[in-house]
């Protein structure tokens, strides 16, 4: 029973750090990366779809991101999507590509998303942390059952805190080479 606690520790954590990796993605560097186009749906015959499965995505300069629609008459709809996703970036067609030209970030701006990214970090930490207390409480509860005994209790509890950690240092490294690619100039 303990074993199912940590496992579903482990779970529940394991997505959380997956969150953050996906919040991570959509946060524009001074780089091109066709992942911030990732939660930019286009009305596709009537259907909601990705950019990815209309057109092909290129990036051919490190600031410049290409949209090639498999069929001509979607641009309008591709690049009406785009205005409206709030990414900061306008696009501009030549009749068969779609060119989104990433301006450089500000010194400034730079500071601004490494806060952020720090911000995010620490509020996932919080949740790490929750997660763990929420583990412990459970296994205090089996020990309050008898299903465990102290010393077991004591043993879970510090196997919690050793993953709580791991994930963590997980959390940390992903945002140092967030944080890295960010300041890159």
């Amino acid at each position: 029973m303990p074993k199912n606690v940590l496992d579903d520790m482990k779970s529940h954590m394991e997505k959380t750090l997956g969150v953050l990796k996906n919040e991570f993605q959509k946060i524009r560097t001074g780089r091109a990366s066709t992942s911030i186009l990732d939660s930019v749906k286009v009305d596709y015959y009537g259907n909601l779809s990705s950019i990815s499965q209309v057109a092909t995505l290129a990036v051919p300069e490190p600031r410049t991101i290409t949209i090639s629609p498999w069929e001509a008459k979607t641009i309008p709809a591709i690049e009406k999507a785009i205005m409206n996703s709030n990414i900061g970036l306008t696009p501009s067609n030549d009749g068969r590509t779609i060119r989104l030209n990433l301006p450089p970030l500000t010194e400034e701006r730079r500071k601004e998303i490494v806060k952020d990214l720090k911000k995010k970090a620490e509020e996932d930490k919080i949740a790490l942390r929750n997660i763990r207390r929420d583990a412990i409480d459970k296994l205090k509860k089996l020990e309050k059952d008898k299903a465990v005994t102290e010393d077991e209790l004591k043993k879970y509890e510090k196997d919690v805190q050793e993953v709580t950690k791991s994930f963590e240092v997980k959390v940390d490294e992903a945002v140092a080479h967030k944080e890295k690619e960010v300041l890159e100039v």
